[in-house]
């Protein structure tokens, strides 16, 4: 027996109905249900051949369990060693090696020391940071958010260096990004599941939540196809199974803005009755597939190209 889990967090609306999808194709051997978790053994399988992760991110004790499990041989969606690598500064710098827009992005040391640090833990930079020309590259106006994530909780548009002064002393120890403001005609949230399903979805930010998926953009089959080669470029290189890709377009030019977002919102209520019907239903059908391919014992993890590639030079030498 093939079983799959999702480990999930509050949300009900998406774990149920995967369950419930999987369940209802009646494939012989396999089965779902939510992860049930009462003891981890360093070492030790899951009864799982494959787990969505969907909480991980804000649970440590998830995200070990995770990683022990994978050793194992449990196909985790998504990969949990490289989830816990990834953050947001190094997907735009690996963006501007595989020739995908992004916006002019720098990173910036916390405004508050991090705890047990002293200004000698800071011996190697410089005060103050070359400031006028992060301003002169970046621009104004421009976004402040965390280099590692989280939605939409701090987040700042800054609108010049005063500003930035002002906010940045609010952020405490949280490592930030500041970003070039795109101005954008068009705005697309695209699911990517099994690094070759695409869905691309008219969004507007600047709607409250509620309505950020009504929007009437009306992109031509050119642009959908390039769009979608940006969206699988981005998931393959980076390795996640489930991911979305947030895309700006200005002045014609597709721009990925978030594109880390291995726990991407699901939920009916935000994402719509037709895009919910297909990330269940395409979720549904890649776990299977996962499932009915899972080998025990061995590594069924997913493993991005920026990863593979790197591990070949090495073995090379």
């Amino acid at each position: 027996m093939k079983k799959i889990g999702i480990l999930h967090g509050k949300e009900r609306s998406f774990p149920d109905a995967f369950v419930e999808r999987i369940n209802s194709k009646n494939i012989p051997g396999v089965i779902a249900e939510a992860v049930k978790i009462d003891k981890v053994m360093q070492g030790v399988a899951t009864e799982y051949a494959v787990i969505i992760d969907r909480i991980s991110q804000d649970v440590p004790f998830y995200r070990a369990y995770l990683k022990n499990a994978a050793l194992c041989g449990t196909a985790v969606i998504n990969n949990p060693f490289w989830w816990s690598a990834d953050e947001k500064f190094f997907n735009n710098c690996l963006a501007t090696k595989i020739d995908v827009p992004v916006p002019k992005t720098v990173i910036l040391p916390s405004h508050d020391l991090p705890d047990d640090t002293s200004a000698e833990s800071f011996a190697n930079l410089s005060y103050p940071l070359d400031w006028e020309n992060i301003f002169s590259y970046v621009g104004f106006p421009a976004y402040m958010k965390p280099f590692a994530g989280g939605g939409w909780k701090n987040v700042y548009r800054l609108t010049d260096k005063e500003d930035f002064f002002i906010k940045h002393a609010e952020t405490n120890q949280l490592v930030m990004l500041l970003q070039e403001e795109i101005v954008f005609d068009e705005y697309y949230r695209c699911y990517c599941i099994g690094g070759k399903h695409v869905r691309i979805m008219p969004y507007e930010p600047r709607n409250p939540h509620h309505l950020r998926y009504v929007a009437n953009f009306n992109p031509s089959p050119e642009r959908l196809k390039q769009m979608e080669d940006i969206v699988l470029r981005i998931n393959h290189y980076l390795g996640y199974d489930f991911n979305t890709v947030e895309l700006a377009l200005r002045d014609g030019v597709p721009y990925a803005i978030d594109f880390c977002n291995p726990a991407p919102d699901a939920e009916k209520t935000s994402v719509g009755e037709e895009n919910f019907a297909w990330v269940v239903e395409t979720a549904a059908n890649y776990a299977i597939e996962k499932a009915l391919t899972h080998v025990d014992g061995a590594d069924n993890l997913t493993w991005g190209e920026y990863i593979k590639r790197g591990s070949v030079k090495t073995a090379l030498y």
